[in-house]
């Protein structure tokens, strides 16, 4: 497994709808390239999300413990926290001001500050401005 700076490796980052599509099964959400990018790279999700499984939970449009919902992935397909220091990420997420929303803000920016990593992401929005989202 990584040393926290995952630069190196093959890997690719879920965005957080990716990540509780897989976790409920549904993987007829996703697309093809987005099939092929789960199974090509080591899977990472950004501390962030775990945040925002707690917060869809909260507004009850999700079911499950955010941390119920990680250990299940990692389990199932090896999903793993960036370790990626936050210092950098935060950096990186003061030039993205083509949103306002901090889950993405954030989501995006440990990608991008992590070697321009691959994104897994079906939000339109970030497709369109983070060139290493795929879908």
């Amino acid at each position: 497994m990584g040393t926290g700076l995952e630069g190196s490796l093959s890997v690719a980052y879920l965005d957080t709808h990716v990540a509780i599509w897989l976790h409920a099964g549904l993987i007829n959400h996703l697309t093809e390239e987005a099939k092929r990018q789960i199974e090509a790279n080591d899977l990472l999700i950004s501390p962030m999300v775990l945040l925002e499984f707690q917060y869809l939970l909260d507004k009850k449009r999700i079911r499950g413990e955010p941390m119920g919902i990680y250990t299940a992935l990692h389990t199932d397909i090896g999903l793993r926290f960036c370790s990626f220091p936050f210092a950098a990420v935060a950096v990186e997420a003061l030039s993205c001001d083509w949103t306002c929303d901090p889950f993405d803000r954030i989501i995006v920016s440990q990608a991008k500050a992590n070697g321009h990593s691959v994104l897994i992401t079906a939000d339109r929005n970030i497709r369109q401005h983070y060139s290493a989202a795929k879908w």
